[in-house]
């Protein structure tokens, strides 16, 4: 049963999120970088009003009048002496006083009747000048409108930014719902499902992605249908004989002097069967988690003279000389030795299949510069194709093309091969010989003797 859905579940859903909590932060930032510019520039024009009317009242002669309380309470007279008189003389220092004394303009901050304030002197031409006060909120209150326009923008601009979140949500989460769609088809069964192209990058590799994953599932099902039908005729071959000579004895048509002929071709097929069945079984444990490897130090020349020694008999029976090519020094390598014996056992096996009579197998190893352990398999047989190789060790592959125009065995062993190989870290590949035939080489990390 599907899970529900939690609000914020969704990509379209974060995506409006995201896009409205980045668009709010921008918002919060201009405005508090809108109002500390807004109320800088307005301070540095109150001061240059504020020096404008101290200069005119300096050039107008009125400060030295004494008539400088027309102008209003922003402004005091700092005489020659020293002396600060007017409405705004609270808010001049004596540091502003004198410096005024000594004819240096003055901008500061200070304080008018306790208010935060800022403070512009202009001096005379005979000593002291004119000292001009404006309170800072007085300068703030004419921003007011200017905030609240400021705001209204902001939230615009705040709610364009929400509504394009949105639109861009639908426009990517669309695509994705679609692609989600043809995920969930590819899993119910359905291959060759239309994927159109996608104009976003992104979205367009996960189509792409899925494009890929429609054709190898689809090679895949084919390579399965064409191995159970492998599997099928393999197991129903050896049956079918089986049944035949179990018929016939139960029937009693099978001569007397015939009885252990068919015996000896029952216990054939059975034990076809058998090693056909446990290709099958080494396969699947190989595909499994629980397959074991126990590695330890051995010499490889010691395991490839066991090998030689096994199937020397196989091969003389079948007219095919096998040796071994080996250096005189160790060959050290660190790996489950019973395991590398079965690769290399299959090898040979497959090998004495095709080599023709009079040839020779060689099993060829050495020690490469690079610390890795090679064994090489080489047969003078009928040889593969380049696009044999290609599909050499996927199974069944070469037993469903030559099967009744060579002998092959049951399918699985190349297979098995490369999966054993890559279980001990190594690799495994194929190539032809020059002059005709097939090397299957083995390498495998190198160690110490211990």
């Amino acid at each position: 049963m599907a899970q529900p859905r939690r609000p914020l579940g969704s990509l379209s859903a974060r995506f409006v999120l995201v896009t409205f909590a980045v668009a709010l932060i921008a918002v919060l930032v201009t405005a508090l970088v809108a109002v500390q510019v807004i109320q800088t520039v307005e301070q540095n024009q109150a001061r240059q009003q504020l020096k404008a009317q101290a200069t005119a009242l300096v050039a107008s002669g009125r400060a030295a009048a004494g008539r400088v309380g027309v102008v209003g309470d922003r402004f005091a007279v700092v005489s020659p002496d020293g002396t600060v008189t007017g409405a705004a003389r609270g808010s001049v220092s004596a540091d502003v006083a004198r410096r005024l004394q000594d004819g240096k303009p003055v901008s500061a901050n200070t304080t008018l009747n306790g208010k935060d304030a800022v403070l512009v002197g202009i001096p005379g031409p005979n000593g002291g000048g004119i000292v001009g006060v404006r309170k800072v909120a007085d300068i703030a209150a004419g921003d007011a409108e200017l905030l609240r326009g400021m705001v209204l923008a902001l939230a615009i601009g705040l709610a364009v930014a929400t509504v394009a979140g949105v639109l861009l949500a639908r426009l990517l989460g669309r695509p994705l719902r679609r692609l989600a769609d043809i995920a969930r088809a590819l899993a119910g069964g359905w291959r060759d499902v239309e994927i159109e192209p996608q104009s976003v990058a992104e979205i367009d590799d996960i189509a792409q992605a899925l494009r890929t994953l429609d054709s190898a599932l689809a090679t895949s099902e084919d390579r399965q249908r064409e191995f159970l039908l492998s599997v099928s005729h393999e197991i129903r071959t050896p049956l079918t004989a089986i049944r035949g000579y179990a018929e016939a004895l139960a029937d009693g048509v099978i001569p007397p002097g015939d009885v252990a002929e068919a015996g000896r071709t029952l216990s054939a097929e059975s034990e076809r069967l058998r090693r056909f069945l446990d290709d099958l079984l080494e396969l699947a444990r190989l595909e499994a988690d629980e397959f074991t490897i126990s590695k330890t130090h051995f010499d490889a020349r010691e395991t490839v003279g066991a090998v030689v020694r096994a199937w020397a008999g196989s091969a003389g029976g079948a007219d095919v000389a096998l040796r071994a090519a080996l250096p005189d020094e160790p060959i050290p390598v660190h790996t489950d030795e019973m395991r590398l014996r079965q690769v290399l056992d299959g090898l040979v096996e497959n090998a004495l299949r095709v080599a023709p009579a009079g040839t020779e197998i060689v099993i060829v190893g050495r020690l490469s510069p690079q610390r890795v352990v090679e064994l090489a398999v080489r047969d003078r047989g009928p040889g593969l194709s380049a696009e044999d190789t290609a599909v050499a060790f996927d199974r069944g592959a070469l037993h469903a093309r030559y099967r009744g125009a060579r002998p092959v065995g049951t399918g699985l062993g190349l297979s098995i091969a490369r999966a054993l190989v890559g279980r001990l870290g190594g690799w495994i590949n194929v190539s032809a010989v020059e002059g005709g035939g097939t090397e299957f080489r083995v390498a495998l990390p190198s160690s110490d003797i211990p």
